[in-house]
């Protein structure tokens, strides 16, 4: 008699610089430790497809020109971390209520946001949204600006972005990215 593994689940974040936001969501769960989380690549998403450009680089996306995120997909277990949970620490890790910053980092590069590649996801996806903005920001008089889309096209970054902070310790860190509750 087989058991059958379940199916990994992708999701998809963009938190300001991609290199501070896979390196706190791995220091959380961390691959080796076998807490759920698989795989993870940085890259970008959510621009526009330009002919001339198939393959978004790290220079045409800083232009600005190209709309791509910075992003963190990761390749998760579900019977071991929820989507909600990746949901809610993606909130607790950066700041949700800039637009197209985090820090001193500026340009939609930087935007907050959260690509669906379900409509259970997306579901999620607002429903923790709204939670955390009752529970967290709403008090303080302040509002969830992150941005809720469907997944499109991935593009994985150049070799050296992936774990860039784990290869570069004293690399550029943005100070957003840590617990903030």
């Amino acid at each position: 008699m087989s058991t059958s593994v379940p199916p990994s689940q992708v999701a998809t974040f963009a938190a300001g610089c991609f290199w501070g936001v896979e390196h706190i969501f791995l220091k959380q769960w961390p691959i080796k430790a076998n807490k759920g989380i698989l795989k993870t690549a940085v890259g970008y998403t959510g621009g526009h497809t330009d002919p001339d450009a198939p393959n978004p680089t790290y220079h045409q996306v800083c232009t600005g020109i190209t709309n791509h995120a910075e992003a963190l997909r990761i390749e998760f277990d579900p019977s071991k971390v929820t989507y909600d949970q990746l949901v809610e620490y993606f909130y607790r890790t950066h700041d949700p209520t800039t637009l197209n910053s985090q820090g001193a980092d500026s340009g939609t590069q930087y935007r907050s946001a959260i690509f669906f590649n379900t409509p259970e996801q997306e579901t999620i996806a607002r429903r923790v949204t709204q939670e955390i903005q009752v529970k967290h920001f709403s008090p303080k008089g302040q509002n969830i600006v992150t941005a809720i889309e469907e997944a499109g096209p991935w593009y994985d970054a150049e070799d050296y972005h992936q774990e860039y902070l784990f290869k570069n310790p004293t690399g550029y860190q943005c100070p957003t990215h840590r617990l903030h509750w």
